[in-house]
């Protein structure tokens, strides 16, 4: 029951149903217009298509759930690209599609490279969500998992890499709390550390994954009051199983260049890290 105060009195306000008929819930708002943006995991990789047909991945998976239709998707994400990436060359197409729903996966790249600055990235975070907001968008950015827990790596490699992953769940968090918006806690996602829940390259979600991600997302878009007239399901169809085969050509053609790129950049940091556990020890 709510209360209005009137100087030092609490006088309780009659409940709707008091003065008339009680007021009906609202409906649920339909979306018809979606777009993604981020990195490779926005794009879809890890669940790949029949017949070569590419990816689809957590966006589409949202836009069923939703009922968006074909001419109202958008997806604008690619391979590799960063929270500065997001905000200079997919903001201006994803604003020009005027989006009632605008799902955010990016920043893990982030985190692997040499300019790492998690004050940038807040401010970069900062400025896609108020673009979105000023034309009534609803966005939901992710914060992420402890990657190390998947991915395995030396301890030293591992600590480097988490304290690189608070760092950037601290610049998420800051900007989410400050706008007020909702955020997908990948590290509280049910099933986010089992290993089915990824693909091979440990890199990005299986097809389960992905459906785990869509899952989450709908979900608060249901408690900001999107209708939800599909929920997404968690048994795997209408995607491919990647073959052994498949597996290694992949991490031949794409993963162990990648991780090679990547690895260079990143070691100097590393490095910084297992130097300061060392002098710790031997403190």
């Amino acid at each position: 029951m709510t209360v209005i105060s009137v100087g030092v009195t609490s006088v309780p306000e009659p409940a709707p149903e008091v003065r008339g008929l009680p007021v009906p819930p609202a409906e649920p708002r339909r979306a018809a217009r979606m777009v993604v943006l981020g990195d490779s995991t926005a794009v879809g990789l890890g669940d790949p298509l029949p017949r070569r047909g590419g990816w689809r991945g957590v966006g589409p998976l949202v836009a069923a759930a939703l009922g968006v239709g074909e001419e109202g998707y958008l997806n604008l994400s690619f391979t590799g690209a960063r929270m500065k990436c997001v905000r200079i060359d997919q903001l201006p197409a994803a604003l020009a599609h005027r989006p009632d729903v605008a799902v955010l996966v990016a920043g893990m790249n982030d985190t692997l490279r040499p300019d790492f600055d998690p004050d940038r990235i807040a401010e970069d975070l900062t400025e896609i969500v108020r673009a979105f907001a000023a034309v009534g968008t609803t966005v939901l950015p992710v914060r992420f998992h402890d990657h190390s827990k998947v991915f395995r790596l030396p301890q030293s490699l591992k600590r480097a890499l988490s304290a690189r992953v608070v760092e950037l769940n601290d610049a998420i968090d800051q900007v989410v709390e400050a706008e007020g918006i909702a955020c997908l806690d990948l590290d509280a996602l049910p099933g986010a550390y089992d290993l089915t829940a990824w693909s091979v390259d440990r890199l990005h979600p299986s097809e389960l994954g992905h459906r785990m991600l869509a899952r989450g997302f709908t979900s608060l878009l249901a408690e900001a009051g999107f209708a939800v007239p599909e929920p997404v399901g968690l048994t795997c169809s209408g995607g491919v199983e990647p073959s052994t085969a498949g597996h290694l050509g992949w991490l031949v053609a794409k993963g162990v260049p990648w991780l090679w790129r990547r690895g260079r950049e990143f070691l100097p940091y590393a490095a910084v890290i297992m130097w300061r556990s060392f002098r710790g020890h031997a403190g």
